[in-house]
């Protein structure tokens, strides 16, 4: 497995969590990573994205100011901060490395009101 995601719970609206996905990718430190969500009905929508080095962040709309995005290269880790969520979060979140074409296998957000 190359991108394993985990962190993920059931929480109650306005509370947070982590997100955490662990790269076995060589070449991790250079390349451009990703989380996704696909809440069920929907498609899989871009949450948030981080440059190789961390510098230049990204977000959807619906998660600006909420959430947050890093990485440590060294640990070859990608983490998402998710703070006050709202039960629109609900989804399965999914870690990418978009210019590898690599995905995780998804970790389950739910958010009760």
């Amino acid at each position: 497995v190359q991108l394993q995601a985990s962190g993920g719970g059931l929480v109650q609206a306005g509370g947070f969590l982590r997100l955490s996905c662990a790269a076995s990718v060589s070449m991790f430190s250079i390349i451009t990573m990703a989380w996704h969500r696909q809440a069920p009905g929907k498609q899989r929508e871009l949450v948030a994205s981080i440059s190789s080095g961390g510098g230049l962040t990204t977000y959807a709309d619906s998660v600006k100011g909420r959430f947050t995005i890093s990485r440590d290269n060294v640990k070859k880790m990608v983490y998402l901060q998710m703070n006050s969520l709202q039960s629109e979060d609900t989804a399965v979140y999914y870690c990418n490395a978009p210019t590898q074409g690599l995905w995780g296998q998804g970790t389950q957000v739910t958010v009760s009101s």
